[in-house]
């Protein structure tokens, strides 16, 4: 259950003294809303960590898309006023068909 994950992720931070990565890939209208992100920054309040948005690859077979440049951007904009470092990760490999998950989605 992601609230035991937390959990875990708070003490190894706490405990270890680790500051713990977080990817987050934004699929359009299904978790990237203003919402979402505040969300989002409430569960990782109070926790040493770092987020990288991904840009969701599309793979044939799956219905998600991503999300558009101006939304990953404000959904960065609410994680960051609420004090979390976050990065928003350029893709690569797209082009080719091997960004990440692509080559997992299509067998190769």
């Amino acid at each position: 259950p992601l609230d035991e994950l937390l959990n875990c992720c708070r003490d190894i931070s706490r405990n270890m003294q680790r500051q713990i990565m977080f990817e987050y890939a934004l699929l359009r209208g299904v978790n990237d809303s203003a919402d979402q992100a505040r969300e989002l920054a409430s569960q990782l309040k109070g926790m040493d960590c770092k987020i990288n948005l991904l840009t969701f690859n599309p793979c044939p077979g799956l219905p998600f898309e991503p999300s558009d440049p101006e939304t990953m951007q404000r959904f960065r904009d609410i994680l960051i006023a609420a004090g979390h470092l976050t990065l928003v990760r350029r893709s690569r490999g797209d082009d080719i068909a091997a960004a990440c998950g692509q080559l997992a989605g299509s067998g190769g």
